[in-house]
């Protein structure tokens, strides 16, 4: 482009082709007031030349021109579309940025598998398990394609026979989805899979041996266990201590009741004290959901069976152990799940619950025998109040994070919703605290008379033990057993399950909100930092476009909040929907999972910031600080390290934290010369690393101190990549400033000198290179056609690598011109097949929808 290089100049140029889509039309020209003109040149070291070509008939066909300005203009003129600021990300890396920064590693072992889950997550042992189609992967946590241990589990050919023959496999659901990886010991894991419409389970030895054998282990029976990083038979060395990864012979079992036979229904599980809680479809045709008890010592349970008032067609999404009080056997299990609302065409359609039950639950006596007797449930809101009163509702939960505390009775839960129905698309991140959830419990009853009544709240007398207390408890300690409650206890938890008051997030709003964006978060993780003037959340958000963004939110006054995305990276190369997350604070590291693999990366890359003290604070990335030299990592834990540490996340004020640093802001301020033609028009690039600045340019003249401030006129447009100038003056040249303006602190991105040449100048220099006429021949004529030796000699001279395109147009153009010279090439006659060509050649190095838009533009 006819512009300066600014700082951000590469990633610039990759976000403005992918915003061509989005444009803003109003801010074309139209074709007759298309500026015309070529420019040649780069870098810092030699200025840029911008050459002016107007005119028509033999000056290279108006036509064809008017083609190859469409291709130069398509990035000056795209404007991407605005979205809400806040919710802009500071720094976007791409897939291939981001893995530029040497932060993230994708697990590169190609297997014949989709499906990637991270379903549990060992720090005592450094590994990670990850469950997909027919694989069961242990990874090391420090770098995951560092010697993976791999078990290949399929079923057998038989059993996809049969499933095939079932009409299930439209999709390749015929395998052995892993859904479950439990720990069983301190040697080996429960593991799970869908087993072709057919759950099965077995036990899996994960322990360590001395290895005096060979890499590769023997398959074993019903799998492969293998190590990936190699297939060799090279031996270790005697007493090395080797990880064990194998299926265990002759230990597989059923899996109903533990894992879904249809790999599309989600299903959640915890072990605990050797028995199994799981939320699960526990049928072949998807239709009796239930949350069961299977394994250990005590009766197997379930819920209510085809008891719509219990769960109603639920989604479920996370299981997790919350004890009420330091009397174990108050110990709930809590739920998280999303179902059908209740009645028909009530509104919405989909409502997200919490559901409980008490772990030493026996079910009743007479009543729900080997069903739970103590389950309840409750509606979780996550909605925007309107100015009119109305609420919109994110009703659909996505995914859950329990963020433990001190108190581990009090964990913070934070929950990730989306929009039902398709008005429109958002999601939002909601917290909770257990004091309102158990406020919730302890309140009314909902209650409904027959089907034509409206549910209201239960004034009738409550049974004792209040319905939903654990036996053997703080409340119930001469009652050892469910079976001992009366039977009108039991027969009030049938009736009754759900609680009349919901349960509402902390301030009654979400925290994170987005609405009128392309994308859905998905995951959610939460990571807690310690930074100079206090702690904060991160949180860790995925998206349904394979990104992860890093977002804390600032308390303000009145109840406000301030809500900062510090990054948003793209973690895989093809956009696909995030499916699982864990976090590792002691490692620093994010673990994500999708369809099509996992990546592990970093939780900051503050180099990405900025080279200034500037640039690090107004970042405010809680993991990040100025050290003096360069913006790198922040540890609290070392004194001395923070004592010399600027760092700002509260307010992010550069002029207060970097007094004596700021003198060298400027220091990357890019200065170059760019040359320009009198008549015609040329761009001055500058674009900000971030969309939280204010851009403002200034022209100050030569032998003058004074700046004047550029605004958007006839000739002049202001846009999101820099400054076009149509028609160049003289009164144009001098010192143009494009200056970034944050939080009052004021950044010279660029400082660019344009020269103004007049039309007689440049044809003075066509003219000593040769051209026949050129002498006596202006710019401004159509009588004189530049010829291919002059038009190669120019390129030489001031060559740039976005010429080639160009370049090779006008080739194509000359030679066909001196093909047949008697008959003239009509106007446009090479624009279609010829630059079709060309765009294909340029293709590959182009972002998405960039053809789209130069066919657009021709047509």
């Amino acid at each position: 482009m006819a512009a300066g290089n600014p700082v951000g100049h590469s990633r610039a140029g990759e976000r403005l082709r992918t915003r061509i889509e989005g444009r803003n039309p109003e801010t074309v020209p139209k074709d007759n007031a298309l500026p015309n003109y070529f420019v040649v040149g780069s870098n810092k070291q030699r200025p840029r030349i911008l050459l002016s070509v107007s005119g028509s008939g033999r000056t290279m066909q108006a036509d064809g021109l008017r083609s190859v300005q469409t291709l130069l203009l398509l990035a000056v003129w795209a404007l991407g579309s605005q979205g809400e600021l806040l919710s802009a990300p500071r720094i976007f890396l791409s897939f291939k940025e981001l893995r530029s920064t040497g932060t993230a590693h994708h697990f590169s072992f190609l297997l014949n598998t989709t499906d990637y889950r991270i379903l549990r997550m060992d720090e005592d042992h450094d590994r990670m398990y990850v469950g997909s189609k027919d694989y069961i992967l242990s990874l090391d946590l420090h770098d995951i394609n560092k010697e993976p241990l791999i078990i290949h589990w399929p079923v057998s050919p038989q059993r996809k026979t049969e499933c095939v023959l079932s009409g299930k496999d439209t999709n390749g659901e015929c395998g052995n989805f892993i859904r479950l990886i439990e720990p069983w010991n301190r040697t080996h894991l429960y593991i799970c899979g869908t087993g072709a419409y057919n759950p099965v389970c077995t036990y899996v030895n994960r322990g360590r041996k001395a290895q005096t054998s060979l890499h590769l282990q023997m398959p074993q029976s019903g799998g492969r266990a293998s190590r990936a990083a190699d297939y060799s038979t090279t031996p270790e060395p005697m007493g090395h201590q080797e990880y064990i990864f194998r299926l265990e012979p002759g230990k597989v079992e059923s899996g109903k009741g533990k894992c879904p036979y249809d790999p599309k229904l989600n299903s959640v599980s915890s072990l605990i004290n050797g028995e199994l809680y799981a939320g699960v479809y526990i049928d072949f045709m998807g239709t009796d959901s239930a949350i069961f008890r299977t394994l250990g010592k005590q009766t197997a349970m379930r819920t209510d069976q085809y008891n719509s008032r219990w769960l109603n067609d639920p989604t479920f999404v996370h299981a997790h152990l919350i004890p009420d009080s330091a009397e174990r056997n108050d110990d709930k299990l809590y739920f998280f799940f999303r179902e059908k609302a209740s009645e028909m065409g009530q509104n919405p359609v989909a409502q997200s619950r919490i559901g409980r039950i008490c772990l030493n639950d026996d079910g009743g006596h007479c009543c729900l025998v080997n069903k739970w007797s103590t389950f309840l449930k409750a509606r979780l809101i996550c909605s925007v109040p309107g100015a009119d009163g109305i609420e919109t509702h994110f009703d659909e939960l996505r995914d859950v994070y329990i963020q433990q505390t001190q108190d581990t009775k009090n964990p913070v839960i934070y929950g990730v919703f989306s929009v039902s129905g398709s008005v429109f698309k958002g999601s939002a991140v909601c917290v909770y605290s257990m004091a309102d959830i158990r406020m919730v419990f302890n309140g009314p009853f909902a209650h409904k008379e027959g089907p034509n009544y409206q549910w209201v709240a239960y004034t009738g007398k409550i049974p004792y033990p209040r319905p939903g207390t654990c036996p053997g408890g703080t409340f119930t300690p001469n009652m050892k057993s469910t079976k001992d409650y009366p039977d009108e206890v039991i027969n009030f938890m049938r009736n009754h399950p759900t609680m009349y008051n919901v349960v509402y997030p902390v301030h009654k709003r979400p925290l994170v909100v987005r609405t009128n964006v392309d994308y859905e978060f998905t995951t959610i993780t939460v990571d807690q930092v310690t930074a100079a003037d206090g702690s904060y959340e991160v949180l860790f958000l995925g998206t349904d476009r394979g990104t992860v963004q890093k977002v804390i939110v600032l308390p303000r006054d009145d109840l406000q909040t301030e809500e900062l995305v510090l990054e948003e990276v793209e973690v895989f190369k093809v956009p696909t929907p995030i499916t699982s997350m864990k976090i590792s604070s002691k490692r620093q590291q994010l673990y994500v999972g999708s369809a099509v693999g996992v990546t592990h990366l970093a939780l900051h890359r503050c180099d990405v910031y900025g080279e200034a003290c500037a640039d690090c604070c107004l970042a405010r990335d809680p993991y990040c600080a100025w050290d003096g030299k360069s913006c790198s990592a922040y540890s609290a834990s070392e004194v001395s390290e923070v004592r010399s540490r600027r760092q700002d996340v509260k307010y992010g004020n550069p002029i207060r934290q970097c007094r004596g640093y700021n003198s060298n802001a400027n220091k990357n301020t890019l200065e170059m010369v760019q040359y320009g033609v009198e008549g015609s028009s040329t761009f001055l690039e500058c674009q900000a690393r971030t969309p939280h600045v204010s851009i403002k340019w200034h022209l100050q003249k030569d032998n003058s101190d004074r700046k004047k401030e550029m605004r958007s006129d006839g000739r002049v447009l202001r846009t999101e990549q820099g400054l076009l100038l149509r028609s160049l003056q003289p009164a144009d040249g001098g010192v143009y400033h494009c200056t970034s303006t944050e939080k009052n602190f004021k950044h010279t991105l660029v400082r660019l000198q344009l020269v103004v040449l007049s039309g007689r100048a440049i044809n003075s220099v066509l003219a000593e290179a040769g051209g026949p006429g050129a002498s006596s021949a202006s710019l401004q004529s159509s009588a004189w056609t530049p010829s291919a030796g002059q038009y190669k000699d120019l390129l030489t001279i001031l060559s740039q690598p976005e010429m080639s395109l160009i370049n090779q147009y006008c080739q194509d153009y000359w030679h066909l011109g001196s093909a047949s010279p008697k008959d003239p090439v009509p106007p446009g006659s090479i624009r279609g097949k010829d630059l079709k060509e060309l765009k294909e050649q340029k293709k590959p190095r182009n972002r998405r929808n960039h053809d789209d838009q130069i066919t657009l533009q021709e047509t």
